[in-house]
């Protein structure tokens, strides 16, 4: 179901930063892990980050580590995904996913928001 919705994106240098937003006006995001995937043309939708709704912990793929941050503002309702050091390879779309934990966070869905590293 589609009840995410991402915003954010855009064009970055390599080498630049990005946040991306995820919010939803039907969930209470606190209630849910959040992880952000992202889907680069031709390639499968692959996970790269998650922050669980149990006790605040978050995880990572290792490409990511030290330059990928996720986050939530519980006031705001919204997961955020503070990306640095981008590079070329990283263009994608990149979606919020909620679920009850982290390795199952495919529950509800976002339309995505598109991400493009180039100079």
């Amino acid at each position: 179901q589609l009840q995410l919705v991402e915003s954010g994106g855009g064009l970055v240098q390599p080498g630049g930063s990005l946040r991306l937003s995820c919010t939803s006006s039907s969930l209470t995001l606190d209630d849910y892990a959040i992880a952000w995937f992202r889907q680069a043309p031709g390639q499968d939708r692959k996970a790269g980050s998650c922050i669980s709704n149990s006790d605040g912990s978050t995880r990572y793929v290792d490409s990511v580590k030290g330059r990928f941050t996720i986050s939530r503002d519980n006031a705001k309702n919204t997961v955020y995904l503070q990306m640095s050091k981008l590079i070329p390879g990283e263009n994608a779309v990149y979606y919020c996913a909620a679920g009850p934990e982290c390795s199952r966070v495919d529950e509800y869905w976002g339309r995505g928001t598109q991400v493009t590293v180039s100079s």
